[in-house]
């Protein structure tokens, strides 16, 4: 077994400096300090989620899993319904709606495309288990049309919007899809999620493998984990008129915000992502970015609609149809390159074409 570092320094001084930045906010606030919060606030991010997979790996499986899930939930909705009651300039009733679409476009053309350009670069081709993709993708575009989609078509409540009881129901189908998903890739059918080279290697691969942290690296992780998501929470709420005049000054539309959002949130699985797809590892890429698709959605929509419903907070969940298209668009896109268990460089570049797509029609709609 290699030995591994797992208290990095920069994990442990950033989430405290942000702390002490927090509350020197009282004496020091303006335009630079903001920037300065604002750096704090992504240090922390990636702080938060660095944490995470420490205590997931000491854990193992399927507690590793369920705990990174839950730390990127517990971000995105605390950024979520932070901004929701705090920037009250912003149409806030959509913001729940933009952030987890932007989510979901990053991930399906910005990072999957990525990953696929970057492996195919190095390695012409590289492989994956179709089974375990395909497992995704159906749970995914199912959760992708209770939530972005059939809120177009209800005859409750016009205007994109569930009622209360649709809301908390479709937030309950969200959830048991994701945990059914969970089991499938943590007990019933592991092997769908593992390499095709991975398998092959067998126990020689587990050899490789990083030693575990101890059970005191496990327990510092932990502290600073809590540390990390309760100032997330705190620098988000404070950020939140800042955020709204940036936008506002820049003449963008008030999507922007999600997408500002939703890119702190998949920063480090983008980059644990890309990682793996270097060092020939797509099975893991795909892993990252499905997970984390899925986790954006199945478990921040439960919580949102919950909060949503008791604060008395409308929520529109539609998008438009330009968004419909784009979207599905990069559904058809993925599920017909991901078809053969191997990926190449078109691939990637029509996903990424569709990202930048994307983001242009943001900005200039």
């Amino acid at each position: 077994m290699k030995k591994k570092i797992y208290l990095l320094l920069w994990t442990i001084l950033v989430p405290s400096l942000a702390w002490l930045a927090y509350f020197g906010n009282a004496y020091f606030a303006n335009t630079y300090y903001s920037g300065l919060l604002a750096l704090f606030l992504i240090g922390s991010v990636l702080a938060a989620v660095h944490h995470s997979e420490v205590v997931a790996y000491r854990l193992g499986e399927p507690f590793g899993t369920l705990l990174l899930a839950f730390a990127i939930t517990v971000i995105e909705v605390a950024l979520i319904i932070s901004i929701m009651l705090g920037a009250k300039g912003l149409e806030t009733i959509s913001l729940a709606r933009d952030t987890i679409f932007a989510a979901v476009m990053i991930i399906l053309t910005g990072i999957i495309g990525g990953c696929i350009i970057i492996g195919s670069l190095k390695y012409r081709e590289q492989s994956f288990t179709l089974q375990g993709v395909s497992t995704a993708l159906i749970t995914l575009t199912s959760i992708i049309i209770f939530v972005l989609i059939l809120p177009n078509y209800t005859t409750s409540h016009g205007g994109g919007e569930y009622t209360p009881l649709q809301l908390l129901f479709i937030a309950v189908v969200c959830l048991v899809l994701y945990i059914g998903f969970a089991m499938v890739q943590t007990f019933r059918h592991r092997s769908y999620f593992i390499s095709p080279a991975n398998k092959l290697k067998g126990i020689e691969g587990e050899a490789s493998l990083p030693e575990k942290p101890s059970k005191k690296e496990m327990y510092i992780s932990i502290i600073f984990l809590l540390l990390c998501l309760g100032i997330v929470v705190l620098l988000a709420k404070l950020l939140s008129k800042d955020v709204e005049h940036i936008v506002i000054w820049a003449g963008a539309p008030k999507s922007l915000v999600g997408v500002i959002i939703a890119a702190i949130v998949l920063l480090p699985e983008g980059m644990a992502a890309f990682r793996a797809a270097k060092i020939n590892q797509i099975q893991t890429s795909l892993n990252l970015a499905f997970g984390s698709a899925l986790a954006s959605i199945g478990l921040s929509i439960p919580a949102i609609a919950i909060t949503s419903v008791i604060t008395d907070i409308r929520m529109i969940l539609g998008i438009d149809v330009k968004s419909t298209i784009l979207l599905g668009l990069s559904l058809f896109i993925i599920t017909i390159s991901l078809t053969t268990g191997k990926t190449n460089l078109m691939q990637g570049l029509v996903l990424i074409a569709i990202f930048v797509i994307y983001l242009f029609t943001i900005v200039a709609p």
